[in-house]
């Protein structure tokens, strides 16, 4: 989450981040997080004054204090430390975790303050057509892009390309599409893809957090609204 977000929403990822740790390593043995996308991306602090120059000590400083603020608090459901995921920006609506993640934890919800101005809300990305065809690994000239479903949250359930169904999440990470909300416009000797929002929509929304912190809501108030029935306890 940008350093530069509300003290509102920088707390609630502060809190979300603890809980995702610890809901993979509850007993606080070996386990180690790596920064990838398979856990959580994070920065060294070399990286971080790379990144911030001249602004590194402010920054760190904030988010120090949000930190020291928030230490010990984790979101539980059901008496366990949830496996808090986040994202980066939704399309309006997060996604439901037994959809992309298969258990059934976190239940979509709407993010109504994420909308077309936001930058980068909105991105088209042009493919040729053997580019798709490479990337999908299809054994044809031909491309036939088709059956096109989409879900309630507007997020694409699946396809058919040619004669081969393909999950929105399959398709969004061969072709590292920014988000499953995508429409396909076809043209001269290719096609567009136009994503809205970005990241798997599963949890918290790191836009949608910042957006409603600068309504008003508190740390406490934008978890329990991208997590739903939860408590914030200390450990």
């Amino acid at each position: 989450m940008p350093a530069l977000f509300n003290e509102e929403a920088l707390k609630a990822q502060a809190i979300a981040a603890r809980s995702y740790v610890l809901s993979r390593d509850p007993l606080g043995g070996s386990f180690k997080i790596t920064s990838t996308i398979n856990d959580q991306i994070y920065l060294s602090k070399d990286e971080m004054i790379e990144k911030w120059q001249d602004e590194y000590p402010k920054y760190y400083e904030k988010i120090k204090k949000l930190v020291n603020e928030t230490k010990g608090l984790v979101v539980k459901k059901k008496g366990k430390v949830l496996k808090t995921f986040y994202f980066s920006m939704s399309n309006g609506y997060t996604e439901n975790s037994l959809t992309v993640f298969g258990d059934d934890t976190i239940k979509s919800v709407e993010s109504v303050f994420e909308t077309e101005d936001l930058n980068n809300f909105k991105v088209i990305t042009e493919f040729s057509t053997e580019e798709i065809i490479s990337k999908l690994k299809i054994e044809s000239k031909v491309l036939n892009i088709s059956n096109i479903n989409i879900n309630e949250t507007n997020h694409v359930d699946n396809l058919k390309v040619n004669n081969i169904i393909f999950s929105g999440i399959e398709f969004r990470k061969l072709l590292n599409l920014r988000s499953t909300d995508f429409t396909i416009e076809e043209g001269l000797g290719g096609y567009k893809i136009i994503t809205r929002g970005y990241g798997h929509g599963v949890g918290m929304s790191q836009y949608g957090a910042n957006e409603m912190a600068k309504k008003g809501y508190n740390y406490e108030e934008i978890l329990k609204h991208y997590y739903g029935d939860i408590k914030i306890e200390h450990l």
